[in-house]
């Protein structure tokens, strides 16, 4: 078939099924979240943890909340890895080493489930289901409830700082929403040949007679959370290239549907919980371009024959499945950088260079073409509020968002989340580039100048940015079993995800604590406020003064109808934050804020080595 109509083929039918999906499953997870009732084994989980699940928390509760779970999941986890040799089922793998171990923990707690080892050699059956599967289903449930909670801090129009009751949405996340969207998709995996057992592994003959050792286990069960929780960590050193787990290209096309089908239907969510479905839809759209650009121009670099290995195979189909080939392996590969998720189908160190540039860019925006489960909804509602603030300066109308006013507390914290990944990976990047202790590492080496050395820079750049993004994705050709790496992209994925989590929610119980505009103490919109809001921005500006009137006269008005037109000035006064132009000011904010801080960087790494 034609790539360029294989291409086209896969793309449609990922947009078909997502368009299907999206109203439906984008409304019902807005109504688990804002349901008064809870289902029978919830209420038994409140009783087993002592949880009130009526009770609820400003943004200092839950977000203590959300470190003391990830604390203790992150012992957990860095225990069970310890002590790995000694529990049943280790297949005789010993323990984790401290190093490795802890960095792993870290990893699968803060949604980033980077690699630094070959899971099928070094983890057991026991671990990966205990241990990093549930840690897959947790922390991707964490997403959620942070984007939810800022969506309360929203709407909330009581103006009492109260944004849910973390340990309420965490479980429905898990229970109601991650769970049967995983055994749905397990199943489609393993009528597809997805290999689903409890046996450790089997012995085989080879083909010139000697004897193999082939590792089996819960295959596809991982892979369908670590696909719908955008994690990322395989149970095999291939990931989603391996038969095991990906099995053919049916299989491959419903693995990135998975990929993206929550992060895009949470538009809806949104739209739906704040009431304007608008908003929702803007949000898609910003995201929907951002993707669509990042596929053109990968797919541009990938299907160009650049090298003699290349031109004489006719494709650049170094590091790709054969069965999937050139479409469908860019096509996972922009999806898994745009949502934080990791799971490669393809040597991401094997794309060209302006093809693994833009890889590496597609996670320097922020990952929010769409983004992970949650944290692409919470990163560009983040990204929204900065556009409001700067589009409010641009045009001297008042920064407010929802009928929420943007002033220097809210932007303060938007912009200590902008800047928290930028500077890990900028920081981390410098650091390990010029450090002599890990040259070596560096890829290719080479002098500096050649393109070996300037493809290191890159793998360390792609590193850094995997790890601050929570991606998990790498250029393979990078060593980071040292204790440096371990460590560094360790505190670069713990910081990366828990301190932009702190900023979101202090955001929304700055928001939470306003009442919009017309809100009444009770939570109620007053008569002619109500009126005027939902005459938006359009609404035409009105003076209290008529026309000719003299100067006596403006008493005319009553008290009620002054306040109402009062309210009509300022709410004209507004930057509406939905629609073609507002998604246009959120689209370049994104970009800009992206290039200036990175395309040095980039100049450094990919582009050098495109131009070269």
């Amino acid at each position: 078939m034609n790539p360029a109509l294989a291409a086209t083929l896969q793309v449609a039918l990922l947009l078909v099924v997502l368009g299907l999906a999206y109203v439906p499953l984008g409304d019902y997870m807005a109504s688990v979240y804002r349901s008064e009732r809870d289902l029978g084994a919830e209420r038994v989980l409140y009783r087993l943890a002592r949880i009130d699940p009526k009770r609820q928390q400003t943004w200092v509760g839950y977000a203590l909340a959300v470190l003391a779970f990830s604390a203790v999941s992150v012992v957990f986890l860095y225990l069970l890895q310890r002590i790995q040799g000694v529990l049943p089922w280790a297949d005789g793998k010993p323990g984790i080493n401290p190093a490795a171990a802890f960095n792993t923990a870290v990893s699968f707690v803060s949604n980033t489930n980077w690699q630094s080892y070959s899971p099928e050699q070094v983890m057991s059956n026991l671990t990966q289901m205990i241990g990093l599967a549930v840690q897959n289903f947790a922390s991707a449930a964490v997403g959620l409830a942070v984007a939810v909670a800022l969506i309360r801090g929203l709407v909330n129009r009581r103006g009492d700082g109260q944004i849910g009751n973390f340990w309420v949405d965490l479980i429905r996340g898990v229970i109601r929403i991650l769970l049967p969207l995983s055994i749905i998709l397990a199943i489609i995996l393993i009528t597809q040949g997805a290999v689903q057992s409890l046996r450790t592994g089997f012995d085989f003959t080879t083909l010139n007679g000697g004897s193999a050792h082939s590792v089996v286990g819960p295959f596809a069960s991982q892979e369908a959370i670590k696909e719908l929780g955008t994690n990322g960590g395989g149970t095999l050193s291939a990931n989603s290239a391996h038969p095991f787990s990906n099995p053919t290209p049916l299989s491959n096309i419903v693995e990135i549907i998975a990929l993206l089908i929550i992060p895009v239907c949470l538009t809806r969510t949104y739209g739906t919980l704040v009431g304007d479905r608008r908003q929702g839809y803007t949000l898609l759209g910003v995201m929907a371009s951002l993707w669509g650009i990042m596929l053109a121009v990968s797919w541009y670099f990938e299907s160009r024959t650049n090298g003699v290995a290349a031109q004489v195979a006719g494709a650049m189909m170094e590091g790709k499945e054969q069965r999937f080939g050139i479409p469908a392996s860019v096509l996972f590969a922009v999806s898994t950088t745009g949502t934080s998720t990791g799971a490669v189908n393809s040597a991401h160190d094997s794309f060209s260079a302006g093809g693994g540039g833009v890889l590496l860019w597609n996670m320097l925006l922020g990952e929010v073409a769409p983004g992970g489960v949650g944290s692409g909804l919470y990163g560009i509602l983040v990204m929204a509020v900065v556009t409001v603030f700067v589009g409010g300066l641009l045009v001297g109308r008042s920064p407010e968002f929802l009928g929420k006013k943007v002033g220097q507390n809210e932007i303060t914290m938007a912009a200590l989340y902008v800047l928290v990944m930028p500077a890990l990976v900028l920081i981390g990047a410098g650091i390990t580039a010029v450090l002599s202790s890990t040259l070596d590492a560096q890829g290719n080496g080479g002098s500096p100048g050649t393109a070996g050395s300037i493809h290191g820079f890159s793998e360390v750049l792609y590193a850094f940015a995997s790890a601050a993004n929570n991606n998990g994705s790498a250029f393979g050709g990078l060593t980071v079993t040292s204790d440096w790496f371990q460590s560094s992209l360790g505190f670069a994925m713990l910081l990366g995800r828990f301190l932009p989590i702190v900023f979101v929610l202090a955001l929304a119980g700055l928001l939470a604590r306003q009442r919009p505009r017309g809100a009444k103490a009770d939570g109620r919109d007053s008569g002619p406020e109500q009126e005027v809001l939902r005459l938006g921005a359009g609404a035409p500006r009105t003076s209290t003064r008529r026309q000719g009137a003299a100067d006596g006269d403006e008493a005319d008005l009553d008290s009620r109808g002054a306040v109402a037109l009062e309210t009509r000035i300022d709410t004209a006064s507004t930057l509406p934050t939905h629609g073609l132009l507002f998604g246009a000011l959120l689209f370049g904010t994104i970009l800009l804020v992206a290039g200036l801080t990175f395309f040095p960087a980039m100049a450094l790494g990919p582009i050098a080595e495109a131009a070269l």
